[in-house]
């Protein structure tokens, strides 16, 4: 995460960037109750899950890309981008952990790295800091666990397909959660250096 602003900034609402990002937001309820559907006797509905999900990912790819190429980058958009990624490994998280596909335990690391993140915009919003952009290394981290979960997802069955996603999966997790943490710190270590340089100021 970084807190410098890049590019050029629109206060626009609607454009298409920010709609990309409206659109992955409303997948969020879908995508999760695809997953739980199994757990309340419905049908198993993971190959949906999995479009949805792979729609999410096209969809955050495309809208940082056609907000810096067409100059739409906006204040509402640095909002719109990081909360569906999140609400996207929450609702994900979640998911998996009631089918007892995840661990309990790294579904709590994961979370720890998410409580650590709300509190450092906290304390950036009490210093009238605006939200921080993702940064490579956070993107990095998103990208290892949308490849992972789905994965993990697959692999709750049988057969080779299920046992190779099981490998490529966690590998994926393990990876994801290394460069989440990573990409925390960094962001505990920014947000510390604007602090004591207020502080200094004053």
């Amino acid at each position: 995460m970084e807190v410098q602003e890049t590019g050029a900034q629109t206060d626009r609402v609607f454009n298409v960037p920010n709609i990309l990002s409206m659109a992955r937001l409303v997948g969020v309820p879908i995508f999760l109750w695809l997953i739980l559907w199994p757990e309340f006797g419905g049908p198993n509905s993971d190959g949906w899950a999995l479009l949805v999900l792979a729609l999410s990912g096209i969809s955050d790819y495309l809208d940082g890309k056609l907000a810096r190429r067409w100059n739409q980058v906006s204040n509402l958009g640095r909002i719109l981008d990081p909360a569906a990624d999140r609400l996207y490994i929450l609702s994900t998280l979640v998911g998996l952990t009631w089918r007892e596909i995840l661990p309990l335990w790294l579904t709590c690391v994961l979370l720890a790295r998410e409580l650590l993140l709300l509190v450092m915009v906290w304390i950036l919003d009490r210093h009238g800091y605006a939200p921080p952009q993702v940064n490579f290394l956070g993107k990095a981290a998103t990208f290892n666990l949308m490849y992972a979960f789905p994965l993990l997802l697959l692999s709750d069955g049988s057969g080779w397909v299920a046992s190779l996603a099981a490998v490529f999966g966690w590998a994926f997790a393990g990876w994801g959660t290394a460069l989440y943490w990573w990409a925390g710190i960094l962001y505990v270590v920014q947000v510390r250096r604007l602090v004591k340089a207020d502080a200094a100021a004053d």
